[in-house]
């Protein structure tokens, strides 16, 4: 049985205990269709014969943001010569660690991580490398990057741009909230940046709750609400995670808060944009990548270090501020638009090559 073969069987086998959760998620509101520029120079090797064969091992959540990339991912593989095989564990941290697993028994060309918890995932991302596996993750904070290729969304500059937005707008020694989790790396990492902004602008935290899970707009509702309830003078919310940006709006709105209480995000998808655009939305700024852009730009970054035309090894995407008023003003209803009147999100200029230009959604 050849490797694509393998990973196909695994595939299929590990996304049928994945289907059980995905009836639970928030159903994806549109899928991007890619184009890509025509090439102006031939595939190097490995991409001038048959197609190679890499896993994609998710630890995906609910919404289309996750939707959006993985298809970014796919259309770019397809444009590269790449047979990409998705794993996906929703949020399951015992299943993404077994996928992983399964991955590296199939010997891929290459594996890609996307997501997922450093203590379960990084002992077999060593197994890989160690096997001999070349290895990208995106959004994965590892304690040895040795051997692995690291992306990620510039998360200090998402943070910091979007709360720029949340001083401007409420002024230093506002009284906010902080809605996330700890033990994922773009969350981490955004609340560090939430701590320095406490500090430098004496800002007033007032609160700290939140969690991920497989409905996360959902569960983050009733602990915004308590929340809220124990802090009626609460000013800003910052929200570093779209799907908890949509509960704390959720909460927002059921305490009749939306005239005090604005809302920060990060990350952007046509839901997202829905819920910020709708009649009195709180949720007035998101600091933002396109997801299928990313997607598509991780395995643009995996296919030109496998053709040796990559000197990095850790590659960051740079995002932009979309706020509700920019969003109104343009009358943007979804991602496609807002790519039009904010090209940059695009990527098309970033790790791109003249035999690999980015495919566009």
């Amino acid at each position: 049985m050849s490797n694509r073969s393998r990973l196909l069987a695994l595939a299929a086998a590990t996304g049928a205990a994945a289907l059980v959760l995905v009836g639970c998620a928030q159903q994806p509101s549109a899928q991007p269709v890619a184009s890509q520029a025509t090439p102006t120079a031939d595939r190097p090797a490995p991409f001038d014969g048959d197609p190679i064969d890499v896993a994609l091992v998710q630890q995906s959540g609910a919404g289309d943001y996750f939707t959006a990339w993985t298809a970014g991912a796919k259309a770019q593989a397809e444009a590269a010569n790449i047979d990409l095989t998705v794993f996906d564990a929703r949020n399951d941290n015992a299943k993404h660690a077994s996928d992983l697993e399964q991955a590296i028994a199939a010997k891929p060309d290459a594996i890609i991580v996307d997501h997922g918890q450093t203590d379960t995932i990084e002992p077999r991302i060593r197994e890989a490398v160690d096997a001999g596996i070349p290895v990208i993750v995106y959004d994965l904070a590892l304690e040895s990057t040795d051997g692995v290729l690291v992306t990620s969304q510039s998360d200090a500059s998402m943070a910091e741009g979007v709360l720029d937005q949340l001083v401007e707008d409420n002024g230093d020694g506002a009284k906010v909230g902080l809605v996330s989790a700890e033990g994922f790396a773009p969350l981490d990492r955004r609340k560090v940046v939430w701590d320095q902004y406490l500090g430098d602008h004496d800002l007033d935290q007032l609160f700290f709750t939140g969690e991920v899970t497989e409905s996360t707009a959902t569960d983050n509702i009733p602990l915004v609400d308590a929340a809220l309830k124990s802090n009626p003078d609460t000013q800003a919310i910052f929200a570093p995670y779209d799907e908890i940006a949509k509960g704390v709006v959720q909460a927002v709105r059921q305490n009749n808060l939306q005239d005090q209480v604005k809302v920060y995000g990060i990350d952007i998808s046509n839901a997202d944009i829905e819920v910020m655009t709708a009649e009195g939305s709180p949720w007035v700024a998101t600091s933002a990548t396109d997801p299928a852009a990313i997607g598509a730009a991780v395995v643009r970054t995996l296919a030109l270090s496998l053709a040796d035309e990559l000197d990095e090894t850790e590659v960051q995407f740079p995002a932009v501020t979309v706020t509700r008023d920019f969003l109104l003003e343009n009358e943007i209803t979804n991602v496609a638009q807002l790519r039009e009147a904010e090209p940059t999100l695009l990527l098309d200029d970033v790790v791109t090559a003249d035999w690999l230009p980015a495919v566009s959604g």
